[in-house]
């Protein structure tokens, strides 16, 4: 279980949030600016809070300002909105590096559907192949919070919607905490068992019932 209490000065407000993830989807939701990326930067380690905690399967990864665990040994897989793949690297080698297991990493590419690219760069590739490739990438590390920052954004209706079903699947097989940062509220009721609905720093939960039930004969 992923537990999160942040307090943290923003330039226009007070971003103080708190929120426990249990092996389930749950959306960031809420207005460009209002803290989402935030959020995910203080659970990864990329920003410090200035009081709070961050707690993983009963891990202290940050107290306050105070970094107890350092980025590199949180297990938490982070995929970025640009996806962040290295340009001078094949999809394979974007995917291997900080994998576990080369085995698991390949059985990814087969789930995804892009064992074909594997010797491709990134620049050779279809914005979903790439996306895909940076979700192959962050689970290969095998984490144990995944945190998704708008990975569907950039994506055509069809692409986006393959997107979608994959995720669920992998989500089924590997079960995970994961936070998905939206701007969609449809996208967040289709793939979450749970809405965290941010304004100007403040969450409000909306809950919503039997989401994984959309996903039907995969």
């Amino acid at each position: 279980m992923l537990d999160v209490h942040i307090e943290k000065q923003l330039n226009h407000f007070m971003l103080d949030v708190s929120f426990q993830v249990e092996d389930e989807i749950v959306a960031l939701f809420g207005p460009s600016g209002a803290g989402k990326t935030s959020i995910l930067e203080c659970i990864a380690g990329l920003s410090r809070s200035d009081k709070g905690h961050i707690r993983l399967n009963n891990r202290i990864l940050s107290e306050n300002k105070q970094t107890i665990v350092p980025i590199q040994h949180r297990k938490i897989g982070y995929l970025f909105q640009s996806y962040a793949l290295f340009p001078h690297k094949t999809v394979w080698d974007n995917i291997a590096y900080g994998m576990k297991s080369e085995d698991f990493a390949k059985q990814l590419m087969r789930e995804l559907g892009i064992t074909h690219v594997r010797d491709a760069y990134p620049h050779m590739i279809s914005g979903g192949e790439k996306q895909r490739v940076a979700i192959a990438r962050a689970i290969a590390t095998e984490p144990d919070v995944l945190l998704l920052d708008e990975p569907f954004s950039a994506l055509d209706d069809d692409t986006k919607n393959r997107g979608h079903e994959e995720l669920l699947r992998i989500h089924t097989l590997w079960k995970i905490p994961v936070i998905l940062v939206t701007h969609s509220h449809a996208e967040a009721e289709k793939l979450a068992s749970k809405i965290l609905y941010i304004h100007e720093g403040t969450l409000h939960p909306e809950r919503i019932s039997n989401a994984h039930k959309k996903l039907k004969n995969l």
